[in-house]
């Protein structure tokens, strides 16, 4: 099975990177600065005041800056990845995704620093000096042995979290798997025997915590390219690999494996034969941690040694080791509570959380993302998985619990209910949700048309959609059109895209003959519908997805979206007692709002309305979201009274009547639906328990003018709109989309195929 990062195409990942605004971070200020008494409060001279108070009291840094939520990703790029000495400024963009990470899961603010010395010093000597400015420092990329040295010392120097990842964070979650694979197996880390290859930073972090956690140390036999460590030995050995030999007579990994109970690999491809898996002993524990390619592939180990529990490094096999599950939470517990480390107490707590997450048993959402596998505890489910939401909530508390009881924390929390609490609310579900279609889809590919195949991006969009496991993209044009323009922009063709020519394909004459059947009353003859086969790309794939052909379509690249959906709706009915309308999302400021009808009916009944409202509401709940429903107007309750709001007013008492399951309220303004202080000041009878997350307009002139406006303007992230109502799968996206834009909308096209 081909790992899915390597599908990645150099091409498209410049892309991604170049795209917009060049990288992936940007700084946007969290107060209001439009007015010159906010930039006196800001800047001089109010900015004095703070600055008085922290030169009293240091501890008010965290008060009145941004410090308490701050995390330094740094290197000096001299292991960058599996890529080797890369330098300082090539190590930036993997720096820039590492705070990216911190901040998506586990909304910690974070930025990069390349720092571009290899004098240990040197190096030292600017993190320490840049020390005030942050909450936690996170090293990254840096060599062995001067890792060590220089984390070491800065945990010495500094008095705030500095953890070093590649060694810890791959430790922590190796050990919470390790910690669940015992279990499963009937042992005690105390009595097991352990095989260590590979010498390493990563390797040597994980000796030591679970050496802390009890595993005896003649019972771990490390090992690197020179064979066993074993003590008396002298050829490439340091302080660090000295600390952990044993006695032993073992010289090789051949040798040293016999009769183990765990193999750790944190080395390179095909370091462990089959021939060493089977000298393993009973029910052998196998983490092949070495990325792209593990020191034994798991069929492998499924064919020689069948009673093996595994885990990798990657993301197409069960159990994967991956410190995105360690690191974001880490730092958030111990920020939150303010410590001056990160101790073995937190690590220890950190994997005895991530392990016993992995025995809950797991909701339903996150089990049907992953519907090609049953993620129920057992030897492929040994480790949560990463988009796991439960993950903010768990580990932080755990981390920080750990750091009050080991006295590291400087701000201990008194209510850990409401502790939780704040930790669930700071993420956005439907960040989740958008990744858990995304996985479901993967695991039940889909064929999704792209109408307009000899554009360029659509090209592009479809080598995503491919390369990203979704399924098979089915361009529409004319292939030797397409293939010229693929060369063009030096992409080879992947395995699994299809081109079909309208004109030419096997399937036109009985596409016509359906579209004649369902157009012959409304002015058609049949000629009509077979000019409209030959020669409309929107007809033609719209037809392959209603015969049967294909799972679902994406278009509206080079039309307008009104045109787009027109010549849609000639060949897909809605689907029956359902309204077709466009449903946009809008993420901003940590909230998710669901904004309709964006795109179709430009004054939809009070029962058009309704039903709007209604199937609104059922998209929020897919998308793990509580509906609120706010029926829009420039009216608040009759205030002022016109004959327009009445319509409002109508829909409200169809909603009534037909007694739906969520919360609902209006006429109501945009300002007072999404404002519950004002909401309650002003109406405290308002229906609505907090701030509404549907928002149904009254009218299509408002409703594509406000969400466009958000999109340029709003500061959010805009998707969609998205197509709703239809029998038959098809998303319409705009002009001005992005290749991004249309591989995305291609996988949420095939996911509500598959519903």
């Amino acid at each position: 099975m081909e790992d899915a990062d390597k599908r990645v195409t150099e091409e498209e990942a410049l892309q991604f990177h170049a795209n917009g605004k060049p990288g992936k971070i940007e700084i946007n200020p969290t107060k209001p600065l439009t007015t010159q008494r906010d930039l006196s409060l800001a800047y001089s001279p109010g900015v004095a005041v703070p600055c008085l108070h922290i030169e009293k009291d240091p501890s008010k840094a965290y008060d009145y800056t941004a410090k308490g939520n701050l995390v330094a990703v740094i290197s000096n790029g001299t292991a960058v990845l599996g890529l080797g000495d890369l330098g300082a400024l090539a190590s930036k963009p993997v720096m820039e995704g590492k705070a990216v990470l911190f901040k998506r899961f586990a909304d910690v603010d974070s930025i990069d620093l390349e720092v571009d010395t290899r004098d240990v010093d040197e190096f030292v000597n600017c993190v320490r000096f840049l020390g005030p400015t942050f909450g936690g420092i996170n090293l990254e990329d840096i060599k062995a042995p001067e890792c060590f040295i220089i984390e070491q010392r800065l945990r010495e120097l500094l008095d705030i979290p500095v953890f070093h990842d590649d060694q810890h964070g791959t430790a922590i979650v190796a050990a919470a798997g390790l910690v669940n694979a015992l279990h499963l197996t009937g042992r005690e880390l105390r009595d097991v025997r352990m095989v260590i290859n590979g010498a390493g930073s990563a390797s040597i972090a994980c000796v030591e915590l679970l050496k802390s956690m009890g595993l005896p140390h003649e019972n771990a036999i490390l090992c690197d390219t020179k064979g066993v460590i074993w003590q008396g030995r002298t050829e490439s050995m340091n302080q660090w690999k000295s600390a952990h030999a044993v006695p032993t007579k073992a010289r090789t990994l051949a040798e040293a494996i016999e009769g183990a109970d765990i193999f750790f690999g944190l080395s390179v491809k095909d370091a462990l034969s089959a021939d060493m898996a089977r000298s393993m002993a009973d029910r052998p524990i196998i983490f092949a941690m070495a990325n792209p390619d593990p020191e034994i592939r798991p069929e492998l180990v499924r064919e020689v040694r069948p009673d093996a529990i595994m885990a990798t490094g990657r993301s197409d096999y069960p159990n994967q080791v991956n410190n995105v599950l360690g690191f974001p939470y880490i730092f958030r517990g111990a920020l939150d509570v303010r410590a001056s480390t990160i101790n073995d107490a937190m690590k220890i707590a950190a994997v005895e959380a991530l392990a016993a997450l992995a025995r809950e048993d797991v909701p339903d959402e996150i089990d049907s993302a992953y519907s090609g596998r049953r993620l129920r505890y057992g030897p492929e489910y040994i480790i949560p998985v990463p988009f796991d939401p439960r993950l903010i909530e768990t580990v932080p508390l755990a981390v920080a619990r750990a750091a009050m009881d080991s006295g590291v924390a400087r701000r201990p929390i008194t209510d850990m209910g409401a502790y939780r609490r704040q930790l669930r609310s700071r993420l956005n579900p439907t960040a989740d949700i958008v990744q858990f279609i995304f996985e479901k889809v993967k695991a039940n590919p889909r064929r999704v048309v792209f109408a307009e195949g000899e554009e360029e991006k659509v090209i592009r969009a479809a080598v995503q959609y491919v390369n990203g496991g979704f399924g098979t993209p089915v361009l529409i044009g004319r292939e030797e059109r397409i293939l010229e323009t693929m060369r063009g922009i030096g992409l080879e063709r992947p395995d699994g895209i299809e081109i079909h020519n309208a004109r030419l394909s096997r399937d036109n004459a009985r596409y016509a003959d359906f579209l004649y059947a369902r157009m012959q009353r409304n002015g058609f003859l049949r000629r009509d519908c077979q000019r409209l086969v030959n020669q409309d790309r929107n007809a033609f794939a719209a037809l392959m997805v209603a015969c049967g052909d294909a799972d679902a379509l994406v278009t509206g690249l080079t039309r307008n979206y009104f045109d787009s959906l027109d010549e849609v709706r000639r060949v897909i009915d809605p689907e029956p007692g359902r309204v077709v309308f466009g449903m946009t999302v809008l993420l901003a400021k940590g909230k998710t709002v669901l904004m309709a009808d964006t795109t179709v009916n430009e004054l939809p009944t009070p029962e058009e309305s309704a039903s709007i409202a209604i199937q609104a509401a059922a998209a929020a709940r897919a998308m793990g979201l509580e509906p609120r429903v706010a029926l829009l107007s420039y009216s608040n309750f009759g205030n002022p009274a016109r004959p327009r709001t009445e319509r409002v007013r109508e829909t409200v008492a169809i909603l009534d009547s037909r007694k739906v399951d969520f919360e609902y309220d209006g006429e109501m303004s945009v300002d007072v639906a999404l404002d519950q202080d004002l909401m309650r000041r002003l109406y405290p009878f308002c229906r609505l328990s907090g701030p509404a997350n549907v928002l149904v307009m009254p009218a299509l002139h408002g409703a594509n003018i406000s969400s466009k406006m958000m999109q340029v303007l709003g500061g959010g992230v805009v998707v969609g709109p998205l197509l709703m109502g239809l029998s038959a799968s098809a998303q319409i996206v705009e002009a001005s989309a992005t290749v991004s834009d249309l591989a995305n909308m291609a996988v949420l096209a095939a996911h509500a195929a598959a519903r």
